[in-house]
């Protein structure tokens, strides 16, 4: 069975700003990476992204962007350091300036460990999801002290 989850969320913003809310290192590191975020998501860019909860610098790959459209990201699994899960963001714009965002990822290794670290990343992106609605809707960051 592979391991693989998509979850989704709307937000009350035009595409353009959600997107650039993700791409943006500056804007990103507002509600996401509490631990901060380096470089801008290009095509071919090895940024990296810092939590609090995980601390240390994750180096993440940008394979792919489509602006406004879509961001394909690689990462190394949690469980494995020669196994990398693919992450891919798609923002489709909705009828009174709302946006649909969907974050997909998969490739963890099909044992206990993968299962455990998939579940951690889905709750993970989720957060993210919700992170960015407050933060984009209301101007709050719904990360900041939540894992200090």
């Amino acid at each position: 069975m592979e391991l693989k989850f998509t979850v989704a969320g709307r937000m009350a913003k035009p595409v353009d700003d959600v997107f650039e809310a993700v791409v943006d290192p500056d804007r990103l590191s507002r509600f996401f990476t509490t631990g901060g975020a380096k470089g801008r998501l290009e095509a071919g860019a090895e940024v990296t992204w810092d939590f609090h909860d995980f601390p240390g610098a994750f180096p993440v790959l940008v394979q792919e962007v489509i602006p406004n459209e879509k961001i394909v990201l690689q990462w190394e699994a949690s469980t494995d350091p020669s196994t990398w899960t693919t992450i891919t963001m798609t923002f489709q714009p909705l009828e009174g300036g709302r946006t649909l965002v969907r974050i997909s990822e998969y490739g963890w290794p099909e044992t206990e460990a993968g299962l455990k670290a998939s579940f951690g990343n889905c709750e993970g992106w989720t957060g993210m999801l919700c992170a960015m609605k407050a933060w984009l809707e209301h101007g709050i960051n719904l990360r900041d002290g939540f894992y200090k």
